[in-house]
Formats: C-alpha cells, sequence, structure tokens
C-alpha cells in the first residue's frame, strides 16, 4: 500500500498535498452562550483563550485542558496555512468527526454547519478567496449539550460522574482535521461493489455538482503483480457508474487469488482521475459475504464469528485515539487474543481504525452511538447521522454486518410502541437502501424487529446452562422460550419468523477480577484470582463454542474501560493473562 494512503486521515479516499491541521489551537468555553452576540467568530481570540491539543476531545488528559464538568458551547480557533500558488481552484477543509453541532467562520464568514458527533463533514471554499485573506481564521463553535437524551451519545454519560456501564464524555473535535484542493468538479463520493459470483466489480463515481460538460472519469485497480484494470467514463450528471470485468486477468492470476479473507486480506490500491484535475487514490477488497441459518460465509467459505465488544475507549484521550500507534495496536491486540471479528460498540470508528481491520483481516459490524430518548428529533438526529457513516464506511471489506440500534437504547417502549417498531423498520431498511450487501441487525441483543441475525445478550454466569440453553439440536423457538423463562428481556417486539434466523449470542461474559475495597467497578461477575479468570473464560466460552445451532459469539470485553472492568486487557491495554492462553481458548476447536 502506497505512503499516502498509510498515513492519510481517510486511507480509502485520499488526495496527495493535503495539509495536516491538528495540533494547537486556541480554546474558549462559553457557558453562558453569549460568543456569537459577541462576534468570537469575527475575532482573534485574546490572552483569555486556553491553549487545546486537536484532536483531542477538552475533557482528556491528552487534551491539555482534562475539565471533566459540564460545558455545553465551546469554541476552537486557529490560523490556516495557505495553500500553495499552484494550488487548485477549491479548498476544502475535512473534518473527521466533531461532537455534536458545529459551526465553522473563516475570518468572520460563515462557510457551513454540521449535526452529527461521528460523522464527517468539510467545507468549502474559493482559493483565490482564502489566499486573499492574508493568513485565514478558522473558528470553530461546537454546542453539544451534556444532558440532551435525544442525540446520538454512544456510552458518553449524563451525569457528573461516570457510572455503571456509561463513560465521561467528548466533546468537540475528536477526529483529525485536514485541508486540500480540488478542482472546481471534483469527485465527492465513491461505491465499490464486487460481484464475486459474476466475476465484475461494479463502480458509482459521485461529483460534487453536475458538471456543465461531460467529465472525463478513469479508475484504475492495481493487481499486485502490476497489472491494471481500467475503466473509463464519461460523466455529464452528478454521477456516473461503469463495470470491470474481473474474468480475464491474465498473467494475474485467478480472480480468487486476488479476494479479501480475514485469512488473506488482499487490498487492492485503486486511483480516479477526472478530466478536471481531481487525482483520488484509495483501495479496494474484493469479497462476497452471505448469510443463512448455517452462518456466514466469506467468499462462499463458512466462517465462524469470535468476536469482542470493542468500545474504543481511552482512558487519556476518551474516543480520540491518542495515536496512529494506539489505533493499529487496537487491531493488532484483538486479533492476537484470538478473535477474527470486533463490534466496535456504540461508537462508530475512526477511518484508520477501519484501514487496519481492512489490511490485518479483522471482521467488524458497523455501529453507531444510540440517543437515550425516543422523538421525532432523536429519529432525525439518529437517521441523518447513521446514513452519514454507512456512505462513509460502505467500501470497507472488513465491515460485514451493520447494526443502527443495540438493546433498545433510544426505543425504551419497542415492546409496545408501534412508532418504536417502525423507527427500528425505517433505518433497517434505509440501511439496505443505501448498501443492500451485508446483513443488518435492526436492534442487537433483544427486542427484535427487523432483522438478519437472530442475536442475544446472554449473561448467564453458568457455562453448563449456556450449554444446555445453546446446545446443539434446539430451535430457535425453544431457545427462545427458555430464554424468556430465565428471566431475561423479551427475544421480539414484533411477530418475527425466528426459525428462519441464523442465531448469534452477541454479547456474554463480562469477567471481572475482585476490585479494591474501595475501587468503582462494573461487571457481570467477578473472580479472585487470574486461574480463576482463566477456567471462567475457558467455561464459558467453550459452552458456545460446542454449539451448533450458533453461527458465532462476541465476548465482553476487550479492555476495562473506567469502572468498566470486565475486559482481557487493563485499560492501558496490558494484558491481565497470559495472551496466548486467551488466544487458545479464544479459538478453542473452531478457529
Amino acid at each position: 500500500m502506497s505512503r499516502i494512503l498509510e498515513t492519510a486521515p481517510n486511507p480509502q479516499f485520499a488526495r496527495e498535498g493535503w495539509i495536516d491541521l491538528t495540533g494547537t489551537w486556541k480554546f474558549r468555553y462559553d457557558d453562558d452562550d453569549s460568543g456569537v452576540q459577541s462576534g468570537w467568530w469575527a475575532e482573534e481570540f485574546g490572552d483569555e483563550s486556553l491553549d487545546i491539543l486537536v484532536p483531542y476531545p477538552p475533557e482528556s488528559e491528552l487534551s491539555g485542558i482534562g475539565d471533566t464538568s459540564f460545558h455545553a458551547w465551546v469554541w476552537y480557533q486557529r490560523p490556516m496555512p495557505l495553500p500553495a500558488p499552484n494550488a487548485r481552484d477549491r479548498t476544502l477543509i475535512h473534518f473527521g468527526a466533531v461532537d455534536h453541532d458545529a459551526t465553522v467562520w473563516i475570518s468572520g464568514v460563515f462557510v457551513g454547519r454540521h449535526v452529527g458527533g461521528s460523522s464527517p463533514f468539510s467545507v468549502e471554499v474559493s482559493t483565490e478567496w482564502l489566499r486573499s485573506l492574508g493568513v485565514p481564521l478558522l473558528t470553530l463553535r461546537v454546542f453539544d449539550d451534556p444532558m440532551d437524551l435525544e442525540q446520538p451519545r454512544g456510552k458518553q454519560g449524563w451525569k457528573a460522574e461516570p457510572e455503571s456501564i456509561w463513560y465521561k464524555r467528548t466533546t468537540g473535535i475528536w477526529q483529525p482535521v485536514w485541508l486540500e484542493t480540488v478542482p472546481s468538479i471534483y469527485v465527492s463520493h465513491l461505491r465499490w461493489v464486487s460481484d464475486t459470483d459474476n466475476a465484475v466489480l461494479h463502480l458509482d463515481v459521485e461529483l460534487n455538482r453536475t458538471p456543465i460538460s461531460p467529465v472525463e472519469i478513469t479508475a484504475v485497480v492495481y493487481l499486485p503483480n502490476g497489472m491494471e484494470l481500467r475503466l473509463g467514463v464519461n460523466c455529464d450528471e452528478r454521477q456516473a457508474s461503469g463495470s470491470i470485468s474481473l474474468a480475464n486477468l491474465g498473467a494475474s492470476g485467478t480472480l480468487e487469488s486476488l479476494l479479501w479473507s480475514p485469512h488473506s486480506p488482499t487490498l487492492l490500491p485503486t486511483r480516479i482521475q477526472t478530466g478536471t484535475g481531481d487525482d483520488v487514490r484509495g483501495y479496494i477488497g474484493l469479497r462476497s459475504v452471505e448469510l443463512d441459518t448455517a452462518g456466514f460465509r466469506i467468499n462462499g467459505k463458512p466462517t465462524w464469528l469470535a468476536m469482542v465488544l470493542s468500545q474504543g475507549y481511552f482512558p487519556q484521550s476518551h474516543y480520540a485515539a491518542p495515536s496512529e500507534e494506539a489505533i493499529r495496536q487496537e487491531v493488532e491486540l484483538t486479533l492476537a487474543l484470538g478473535f477474527n471479528g470486533a463490534r466496535t460498540h456504540q461508537k462508530a470508528e475512526d477511518p484508520r481504525y477501519l484501514y487496519h481491520a481492512d489490511r490485518l483481516g479483522l471482521l467488524l459490524w458497523g455501529e453507531i452511538g444510540a440517543a437515550q430518548a425516543w422523538s421525532d428529533r432523536a429519529v432525525e438526529l439518529l437517521s441523518n447521522e447513521w446514513r452519514e457513516l454507512v456512505r462513509r464506511d460502505i467500501n470497507h471489506p472488513s465491515i460485514i454486518a451493520w447494526v443502527p440500534f443495540n438493546e433498545s437504547w433510544g426505543i425504551n417502549q419497542v415492546s409496545t410502541s408501534e412508532h418504536q417498531q417502525h423507527g427500528v423498520r425505517a433505518l433497517y431498511s434505509l440501511t439496505n437502501a443505501l448498501d443492500g450487501t451485508r446483513p443488518v441487525i435492526g436492534n442487537d441483543g433483544w427486542e427484535h424487529v427487523s432483522t438478519d441475525i437472530f442475536s442475544l445478550h446472554d449473561y448467564d454466569w453458568a457455562g453448563d446452562e449456556l450449554e444446555r440453553r445453546y446446545g446443539s439440536g434446539r430451535s430457535n423457538a425453544e431457545i427462545a422460550s427458555d430464554y424468556a423463562v430465565a428471566g431475561k428481556q423479551a427475544v421480539a417486539a414484533a411477530d418475527l419468523a425466528l426459525a428462519d434466523l441464523p442465531l448469534m449470542i452477541t454479547e456474554y461474559g463480562g469477567v471481572s477480577f475482585t476490585p479494591a475495597h474501595d475501587e468503582s467497578w462494573y461487571g457481570y461477575g467477578k473472580v479472585s484470582t487470574e486461574s480463576e479468570f482463566v477456567d471462567k473464560y475457558r467455561e464459558l466460552t467453550s459452552a458456545l463454542q460446542g454449539s451448533n445451532e450458533l453461527i458465532g459469539f462476541c465476548y465482553t470485553q476487550l479492555t476495562d474501560t473506567e469502572q468498566e472492568t470486565n475486559g482481557l486487557l487493563n485499560a492501558d491495554r496490558t494484558p491481565k493473562i497470559d495472551m496466548q492462553m486467551l488466544r487458545a481458548i479464544t479459538r478453542g476447536n473452531r478457529l
């Protein structure tokens, strides 16, 4: 993979010459929301401002501020570097993620607004205008109400201190910010779809606007032996489509040798060029995903899922990753523990994490942070942000399923409310409308409405009970009845043909060491010694591995997070137990 992609903020959609805007910014709290009226957007911040290290949220240690108290309005500011004299017509300022409602000015001129705490956005300005400003001043106002339960927030707590399964908050910028120049007509979105059964690769290209005259678009896919697959189309509308045959690869070998899988995560570099001068680098993974009652098949081959719940939270930087090395290490540690997949839980992960999952062969379920209340506004916020995230991540071969809701969070009356049931159906259908190539779990864990997987969360502490409940030969109806009798949540919130669905335990375990006397902790059961920890992990995991009815499992969880002390790793990513021992248990006789 080229150096361009390895260092880019979004390795699947990268241009040469991008300028990093992370680093030290000026920062101000605006607790009485007077900044707009006082004209902060039009003036340089004075001595009353603080310094913040972007992209770390102000609540975090790495930001240099570390204030975890409630602040709904915050402001950022920094001078912008000027594009080179030969720069292209338009300048894009990209924000990877800003939580939650961001308004942007350049030298006192409003240039854009975005709502959505984990989805990306860009503002576009004239490069000539930008250069005319001398030293442009980039100012950002962010509104993130810590008490707002209608906005998608994931596991960010709304109380003064974290408790139970809730963590410290992440406000404002928490992913990279960067600048690049583009021609007046440029590529705004790409969609690759590999039809391996018919040996065809489809491409949809979306331009930023409809061109006055047709634009020539050239797509190149680079094969490992140096061979190139090319596609050329003329685009006279905003969108253009084309296909590349994968049937006659000549000396490059067979199509099967080029396929992406967890065991052979082959990535093929791509390049999209337009007649207007745009040049976008990226990569693809050729693979198919199918699902039936027997489970997942990647490229037609049965794939048992041994997944882990990954919160993606760091004690020194919260939802932001502390470094690019830490992002890579998170994927490597997951694989080293024997897992072949991760549920990136209640968080839309950084595109660089997805890149390393693609590169190393870690299977993922794409998820979003939930709201905690139901309203028209909550539906609007979640739907818009989810749509943007599915579009952002749709080309990642590592993502094999989508999860818009989890454990009825934000849809707490889904068992009796037709409105909330329609909400689940709506996002299930929206996801299929945007993609259609991956399974969708409408509401993971229980109270299913629309789903392609019968998923259950079961934290039973007895391995023999798990083995009995999900033992070979038991039907989904028997399992559902047993689950209800055990005093757990209802498995369905609406009429659902459970018999036709594959069954997976998508949360179990949660083993914690006995906490110290004054230690705040949360888990689903505790042990006192390392040997007891290993024995309990083996007991619960092997009980599920022995079932022929399950298609996989997901263990809770990868790391300790705040007071949630049920990780296989400590919060600093050091192992609690010998990793080779845990790896052997994770893989069992299934992998």
